[in-house]
């Protein structure tokens, strides 16, 4: 079927212009002067994508957007504004508007945005659900059955149907990338690319050139044209992970392609346009570096249209659960080993454990505990929760490691989670085990001290079955 937009601007010029567009891209039309128009015209003609001008004879975009909320919350709503008025676009995505398009209007940016936007009405027409509760839990990649991971699914699923940009917050180790990719995921530019970057990992005088690129010759090293990460994104999503690390000149060139949805390549002369929907992070309080003058509140206000809270691990109950034995089952597969089991303990330990690290934390801490045990089962000395806390907050680089501390499980588990230093030193006592008994495994554990479980898993760690 023909899908159908509906033009509401009280200009009869605009409404031509965008019916003759919209046609042009092989689709049905239909318009409204005002509020009142307009709202008939929703119930009769049954759109599957709004126009609506931000001011009208007898009100506002505004006023379309809500109705359209509360009626049809299906129907992606678009909203023109005025030039220059980015506070009533930022109110209208606030509102629950899909995306705003700047008068005089950009014919090629607005073909993109019809694009996407019909996209997202085509996903609602084959069942998608307007309350936005995820049908099918099976391959959502975010693990968890707790009320906040529950809720966190719902609103990822409406925040999928929009392009307002959102800003995750959450605890270093709570997941906030794969927050963003699953909102990527579930939107209607789930076929274009998802774009993550470290803001913090770009020096500062690359970072005008990776974020949107450079032509050959611009600069020293420059030998060909680079494509930058907002190109990259087009039609995708571009996440901007501890984007609070971002210098203060940055920032003003970051927010200039956000408001006018074009880029222009150091050492080009023509801006180009880009589709790219804006999420960003960080571990920061992005307020308080608004205050202290690190950070601009235009570029916040832009940034954090929408926030969205990313529950710790501490808050989601049974969840320590449900993750440890993913976790477990995904280390058993990356080292092909058989996998270990929680003792009765273990459970109990891990479920009254405050986890500050997180998510990733808990990783972390059954990788290290899966080398520690004798047996099937990781007791809770394995878990080494006394010390894992210490080690986040003072990593020791430099110790040296005697042979008892690093083979002696027994003695002193605490030295078992080796530190950096201790790598090739551990590395070599192996090797030099294996050789000696000519690569008996069995043999070797037992010369090492360890289980043939913890020299399996080691073999795999420091890729020396490559070696057979």
């Amino acid at each position: 079927m023909t899908q159908r937009v509906l033009v509401i601007d009280d200009e009869p010029d605009i409404r031509e212009l965008l019916e003759l567009t919209l046609l042009r891209m092989g689709l049905e039309t239909a318009t409204a002067g005002n509020v009142q128009d307009a709202l008939l015209e929703i119930q009769n003609f049954k759109p599957d994508l709004c126009l609506t001008d931000m001011k009208l004879p007898d009100g506002t975009g505004f006023d379309v957007v809500r109705y359209i909320q509360r009626e049809s919350p299906h129907i992606p709503v678009a909203v023109i504004t005025a030039f220059g008025s980015m506070d009533a676009a930022v109110e209208a995505l606030k509102a629950g508007a899909y995306d705003f398009v700047s008068k005089p209007v950009d014919l090629a940016k607005l073909r993109d945005l019809v694009q996407t936007a019909l996209k997202l009405s085509q996903k609602n027409d084959v069942g998608v659900s307007s309350s936005a509760t995820p049908t099918d839990d099976s391959s959502n990649p975010i693990i968890g059955k707790s009320e906040a991971i529950e809720q966190l699914k719902v609103t990822i699923s409406k925040l999928a149907r929009s392009q307002a940009p959102v800003f995750i917050h959450g605890a270093s180790g709570t997941g906030k990338e794969l927050v963003a990719k699953q909102i990527h995921q579930q939107s209607p530019r789930s076929s274009g690319a998802f774009v993550p970057v470290n803001c913090g990992a770009i020096p500062e005088s690359l970072m005008e050139s990776e974020f949107f690129g450079h032509k050959k010759g611009s600069f020293t090293g420059a030998i060909e044209d680079k494509q930058g990460l907002f190109a990259a994104a087009h039609h995708g999503t571009l996440f901007l992970d501890e984007v609070a690390d971002l210098p203060l000149s940055m920032q003003v060139k970051l927010l200039r392609a956000i408001q006018e949805k074009a880029v222009k390549a150091v050492g080009g002369v023509e801006e180009i346009g880009v589709d790219t929907r804006i999420l960003s992070a960080t571990h920061k309080n992005l307020e308080e570096e608004v205050e202290k003058g690190n950070f601009r509140q235009d570029l916040y206000y832009r940034l954090n249209v929408i926030k969205l809270d990313v529950p710790s691990l501490e808050e989601r109950g049974d969840d320590i659960l449900l993750l440890a034995e993913y976790f477990l089952d995904l280390i058993a597969e990356r080292w092909q080993m058989p996998k270990a089991q929680l003792s009765r303990d273990s459970i109990q330990v891990l479920s009254n454990y405050s986890f500050p690290g997180n998510v990733r934390e808990l990783e972390n801490i059954l990788e290290r505990a899966c080398t520690l045990a004798d047996g099937e089962f990781i007791e809770p000395d394995d878990l080494q929760l006394n010390t894992a806390k210490k080690r986040i907050l003072k990593p020791v680089i430099n110790r040296s490691i005697s042979e008892n501390q690093i083979f002696d499980d027994s003695n002193n588990r605490e030295e078992t989670d080796i530190v950096p230093s201790g790598y090739l030193n551990e590395k070599d006592k192996i090797i030099n085990a294996l050789n000696k008994t000519r690569w008996n495994r069995t043999a070797a554990a037992k010369t090492l001290g360890m289980t043939f479980r913890q020299l399996r898993y080691r073999i795999k760690k420091y890729e020396l079955d490559q070696n057979l």
